[in-house]
């Protein structure tokens, strides 16, 4: 018997959230949380009872990313001037400064570790999810957390050094 999903949601609804956010950035992480957990209510009733609740949860999140960037790229929006682009609510300089950093990995270094650190997968269902071995996303994880210590730790010292007088 099923847990109510409304503990689901609870429980789960912070990793799901974080996994959205460093895939897609924090302009259209609620919307994908949202279609996230749309789709797990479906298909939430026709779950195996043993299964792992969580791993399913960011698998389903990974594919909403991956509909929403295929749509977004298939959108064209024609502008004169560029809008500036705001900061998320409550978001602060450091949290602008790592996603700038995430966001600057390539795509299979950022999925591996928003999947790994954030959504707390396993390489080995990393690599069933994203294609490939788990050798090659245990290196790709490897390589992007190496890249962030690099970038995030360069934007977080002249972001300090910028505020001090």
């Amino acid at each position: 018997m099923h847990e109510p999903f409304e503990l689901v949601v609870a429980r789960h609804g912070g990793t799901v959230l974080r996994v959205c956010r460093a895939v897609l950035g924090p302009v259209d992480a609620d919307d994908a949380w949202s279609a996230t957990f749309l789709s797990a209510l479906v298909a939430y009733p026709e779950l195996a009872p043993d299964a792992n609740v969580e791993a399913w949860l960011v698998t389903i999140a990974h594919r909403k990313a991956i509909d929403m960037t295929r749509a977004a790229s298939r959108r064209a929006i024609p502008v004169d001037v560029l809008p500036e682009r705001g900061a998320a609510p409550g978001a602060d300089a450091r949290d602008l400064d790592l996603w700038t950093a995430l966001a600057a990995l390539p795509t299979k270094q950022r999925q591996v570790v928003a999947y790994h650190h954030l959504g707390g997968l396993p390489y080995g269902e990393i690599a069933d999810l994203l294609g490939g071995t788990d050798v090659a996303a245990r290196r790709a994880g490897a390589d992007g957390i190496a890249a962030l210590r690099r970038t995030y730790g360069a934007t977080a010292a002249a972001t300090t050094s910028r505020r001090e007088p």
